[in-house]
C-alpha cells in the first residue's frame, strides 16, 4: 500500500485521517448543502497548506454537487445563484493570487479566521439589509469568490447572503447546491490559469472523491423535514469549533 500513499503524496496516517475528515464533511454537505470545503479546510489544514487543499477540494465539491444536483436544481432560487456565480468569477482570481503570494502560516491563519468570523455572523443571525439589493447580490458573489480563492469557503458567504433573504431551509440548500456546482466549473478554469491544479492535486481529488460521495449519501438521508430547523446551527457550531481549534494550533505552532 505504500505506493498508494506515495501517489497521494501523504503518509499512511495522514491518508486515513484525511479520509475520515472527507467522509464527515460529506455527511454535513449532504445534510446542509454547504460547508464541505470549509470543514475540510478547518480540519485538514494541519496536514496540507491551503494552496494544496483548494485544488483537491474542487474535485470533492464537484462530486458532491453532481450527487445533489437533481434536488438542488428544483429547489434553488436560480436568479440568485446565477448572480452569485457571476460575482464569484470576478473575485476568484484575486483570492487565488493572495493564496499563491502569502506564506503558508499566514494563509492558514487567514483561512481559519475567515471561517470563524463567517460562522459567528450566521450564528448570531445578523441581518444586513444591503444584501437584499442587486448590488448586494453581486457584491456577495465577488466576496465569495475572493474567499473561495483564498480559503475555499465561498459557500459561507453565499449562506450569509441567503440568510438575509429569510429563505426556507430547502431553498437555501438548493441555491447553495446550484451555486457550488456552477462556481466549480468557473473555478477550474481559473485554477488552471494559475497553475495550482497539479497532477498531485488531481490524484488526491479523485482518490478522496469516493469517500466524500459516501458521506454525502449518508448526509442526504438525514435531510428530512423534522431536522430542517437544526441543520444551520449544527454546521455553524461545528465550523466555529474546528476552525477555532485550528487557528489556535496555527498561532501556537
Amino acid at each position: 500500500m505504500n505506493w498508494f500513499y506515495d501517489m497521494a503524496g501523504l503518509t499512511e496516517q495522514e491518508f486515513w485521517i484525511l479520509a475520515g475528515i472527507v467522509v464527515a464533511a460529506g455527511i454535513v454537505r449532504g445534510f446542509s448543502g454547504f460547508a464541505l470545503s470549509a470543514l475540510i479546510m478547518a480540519s485538514a489544514i494541519i496536514i496540507l497548506p491551503p494552496v494544496e487543499l483548494i485544488p483537491m477540494l474542487w474535485w470533492l465539491e464537484m462530486s458532491a454537487s453532481l450527487m445533489m444536483m437533481k434536488g438542488g436544481w428544483a429547489d434553488a432560487d436560480r436568479k440568485t445563484a446565477y448572480g452569485l456565480v457571476i460575482g464569484g468569477a470576478l473575485g476568484w482570481p484575486f483570492g487565488l493570487w493572495l493564496t499563491t503570494s502569502l506564506d503558508v502560516d499566514t494563509s492558514k491563519a487567514i483561512a481559519l479566521t475567515i471561517i470563524v468570523v463567517l460562522a459567528a455572523l450566521q450564528l448570531t443571525k445578523i441581518r444586513l439589509p444591503f444584501l437584499a439589493t442587486t448590488p448586494g447580490l453581486y457584491g456577495s458573489g465577488v466576496v465569495s469568490g475572493i474567499v473561495s480563492g483564498l480559503a475555499s469557503v465561498g459557500g459561507m458567504i453565499v449562506a450569509l447572503y441567503v440568510l438575509a433573504s429569510d429563505a426556507s431551509a430547502r431553498s437555501m440548500r438548493g441555491t447553495l447546491v446550484l451555486y457550488l456546482f456552477l462556481s466549480s466549473i468557473m473555478s477550474m478554469v481559473i485554477m488552471l490559469s494559475f497553475g495550482v491544479m497539479t497532477t498531485t492535486s488531481i490524484t488526491r481529488g479523485l482518490i478522496f472523491a469516493l469517500p466524500t460521495m459516501f458521506g454525502v449519501f449518508l448526509g442526504q438521508q438525514l435531510f428530512v423535514e423534522r431536522f430542517a430547523a437544526y441543520y444551520r446551527p449544527f454546521c455553524l457550531v461545528l465550523l466555529c469549533s474546528l476552525a477555532g481549534a485550528g487557528l489556535v494550533r496555527t498561532v501556537l505552532a
